[in-house]
């Protein structure tokens, strides 16, 4: 291996913006005038999640990476009295994309950023390049059996109901959501669901996550919504998923079909966390999908 080799090898870039109120982190890499990449995460991970993607896309892209405010390394000063609602992180999420500068950029939507970078969509359609969806769901067909307890606290918000997901946020509930439907569950970096949980673990950040439960029901109420984004719009979709996914199930990612016809589907064998055993893959199938849509 040659010098060369490793001076060409993209550095990724740790930051933090000032954004309505709230000094996100985040990660970047690449030209800032090569063709931009917003990378939003999901539960209950950060930015991390893209450690693998980011050096493979940057050569070509500028891609960025937020910590969604409740995650990461994104901090929130007490006096903003930040809400936790998907609303009021999208709000963030376009106040950081303007801080930023980005005029036109493509959306890598993965778990909660689906209705995250859906929601940025719908306010400036004329912004979105393109969609890369790993396991966002955005139809009412990909949600699994899983969301039972989920859809019982919408439906009643009580504290029992509410108590009842806190599963989900221990650490046998992370690790799960890594290597549930993975062939080789032992080969899953265990910094990732450490780190997770570490930050899951934070004094206050429990409720943070059970409010955010909760308010899904706000997204899967602008499912319509955002099918009708797709069949107006036609962005150059995407859809790449872990079909053995507990959560986020095959049939959500075969509906984008159904409302853009440029949308394509590629599932791989593997869970919810796609990118921990399949990053390599999914970085071919978006240059494709960025070439295509280039074109």
């Amino acid at each position: 291996m040659t010098a060369e080799t490793f001076l060409s090898t993209p550095h990724t870039v740790v930051r933090i913006i000032e954004a309505d109120g709230v000094n996100v982190f985040y990660r970047e890499a690449g030209q800032p005038d090569a063709p931009a990449i917003l990378l939003l995460h999901g539960f209950p991970t950060s930015s991390h999640m893209f450690r693998d993607l980011i050096p493979q896309l940057a050569g070509k892209y500028r891609v960025v990476a937020p910590d969604l405010p409740g995650f990461g390394f994104t901090t929130i000063p007490p006096a903003r009295n930040y809400r936790y609602t998907f609303d009021q992180l999208a709000e963030t999420t376009s106040a950081f994309v303007d801080a930023l500068g980005l005029k036109r950029y493509a959306i890598y939507v993965f778990d909660y950023g689906a209705p995250v970078g859906y929601r940025l969509a719908l306010a400036h359609p004329e912004r979105v390049s393109a969609i890369i969806s790993q396991n966002g769901n955005a139809y009412e067909d990909g949600l699994s059996d899983a969301w039972n307890p989920i859809q019982r606290y919408w439906q009643d918000p009580t504290q029992e109901n509410r108590d009842a997901l806190r599963g989900f946020l221990t650490l046998e509930g992370t690790r799960g959501q890594y290597t549930t439907g993975v062939s080789h569950p032992e080969s899953i970096a265990p910094e990732s669901y450490t780190l997770d949980q570490a930050l899951l673990d934070r004094p206050g950040n429990a409720d943070i996550q059970l409010d955010l439960f909760l308010d899904y029901a706000s997204n899967v109420k602008l499912y319509p919504a955002f099918q009708a984004y797709f069949r107006s719009a036609k962005p150059p979709t995407l859809a790449i998923w872990g079909k053995n996914d507990p959560f986020f199930i095959p049939p959500g990612a075969e509906a984008y079909r159904r409302d853009n016809p440029n949308a394509s589907v590629q599932l791989l064998d593997t869970g919810h966390f796609a990118l921990e055993t399949h990053a390599n893959e999914i970085a071919v199938a978006i240059d494709q999908l960025m070439n295509r849509a280039a074109a």
